[in-house]
């Protein structure tokens, strides 16, 4: 499962922490570094890559 999904399910409250750290296979303390890290926040649905040609 992508890692993103998974924090951004625990961000919207569908998981809880704890459950959200058991499906990465980390720690419950090492997933409030990920929570938080800008680099792995989820890219909007709506702002897909197109080709520039149309």
């Amino acid at each position: 499962m992508d890692k993103r999904k998974v924090i951004n399910a625990y961000r919207r409250g569908f998981i809880s922490v704890q459950e959200c750290a058991q499906i990465l296979g980390i720690d419950s303390l090492q997933i409030m570094g990920l929570v938080h890290d800008p680099q792995i926040q989820e890219r909007p649905q709506g702002l897909k890559k197109q080709p520039a040609g149309g």
